[in-house]
């Protein structure tokens, strides 16, 4: 009996010895057992300098060119906007209600069908035509009663046109589209954005059944046009929620967990700092792994980055490599960690036998 001890602590380093062998852990040689189903689905891409580069040249400020075309024509009266007519030296004309009623009291409402009622001029057609058309239509009307009738022309409050805001906004809704060009900066900041919560890389514009998406987060580059995007009624702006936008540090960290998107990208520093950095007694420097998935791994290859942090150039790579929601951050443990944990394993088994083979030799005593 006494010799069952060694027999089992050598079958156990035997079978531990498996452990360590090509292909059961990530390296950079052996992310997955060759020759298996999974390799062929898998590629290993060390993070140089060169893939830096490569993805930064990607991922630059990108805008449809139909976007930046557009420009707002003069705006068009329609139906619901409050017209207000001056016609000078005539109040009877210009504030029938009374001077001493609200202005709103004496704008003209358009109506449904787009129409509006003018003394001495009738219902006149008002939607689609600007301002200045229907100041010219009412002063050419206006000659019949009054001589050279000077007429003047504004809207109160502009309802036919809008724009609509959803999503992670401070204030969602319709935002109105007035005279004054509207621009894509000026409806977000009227809609004010949630900024712990909104997914400001991800804000989508629909148009005419289209739609862009737009990184907001890209207005603090230097080369920015973003303010170079105008917007129409009918347009909708959705802002996403940022719940599912995450990274995960996993492995040999000192706090293992996910990490939520502020911006549009997240470095590989900057997430390794969030979670304390690497243990310093436990982790492989040259085993920090980034894991992006795809979605359909039956089709698709999935990649796995490496980048080894014991060269104290690669933190400046680190900071340059930009993460994708989803991604996992995996640092490896260093290879006396491995030893030290197999070791922790063993001799509870180990003091398990001995425990085993004392009681038998006692029962054995106790026999004779």
């Amino acid at each position: 009996m006494t010799r069952a001890l060694p027999l089992a602590m050598l079958l156990g380093l035997t079978l531990q010895g498996c452990m360590f062998s090509p292909g059961q852990h990530m390296d950079s040689g052996n992310l997955v057992r060759e020759g298996s189903p999974e390799s062929s689905r898998i590629e290993l891409v060390p993070i140089t300098p060169k893939l830096v580069a490569i993805e930064s040249a990607m991922n630059g400020v990108e805008v449809a060119p139909e976007l930046l075309s557009y420009q707002p024509e003069e705006y068009r009266i329609g139906a619901g906007d409050l017209v207000y007519i001056t016609v000078w030296d005539h109040p009877e004309l210009t504030a029938p209600s009374g001077p001493q009623q609200q202005i709103e009291a004496n704008g003209r409402l358009v109506r449904p069908d787009g129409t509006l009622f003018y003394p001495y001029v009738g219902t006149i057609e008002a939607a689609g035509k600007t301002i200045e058309e229907l100041r010219a239509l009412i002063a050419s009307n206006l000659t019949r009663v009054v001589s050279e009738p000077q007429v003047d022309a504004s809207v109160l409050r502009f309802a036919s046109q809008k724009v609509i805001l959803s999503g992670a906004f401070g204030k969602t809704g319709p935002v109105p589209v007035t005279n004054t060009p509207l621009s894509l900066l000026d409806a977000v900041g009227q809609g004010g954005v949630l900024a712990g919560s909104a997914d400001i890389a991800g804000l989508v514009l629909k148009r005419d059944g289209r739609e862009y998406v737009i990184d907001l987060d890209t207005l603090n580059r230097k080369d920015s046009i973003l303010h170079s995007i105008y917007l129409k009624d009918g347009d909708q702006l959705h802002l996403p929620y940022n719940d599912n936008k995450k990274v995960y540090l996993l492995g040999e960290v000192n706090a293992a967990r996910a990490l939520t998107f502020k911006g549009s990208s997240m470095n590989l520093t900057d997430a390794l700092g969030s979670v304390g950095g690497l243990r310093q007694e436990t982790s492989s420097g040259k085993e920090v792994y980034v894991i992006r998935g795809v979605d359909d791994l039956q089709r698709d290859v999935a990649k796995v980055y490496q980048l080894n942090l014991k060269s104290p150039s690669a933190f400046v790579v680190a900071e340059h490599f930009k993460l994708q929601p989803q991604d996992v951050v995996y640092v490896g443990p260093a290879d006396v960690t491995r030893w030290n944990r197999f070791i922790s394993q063993v001799f509870p088994t180990a003091n398990l036998l001995r425990t085993g083979v004392a009681i038998q030799d006692d029962m054995s005593d106790n026999s004779n």
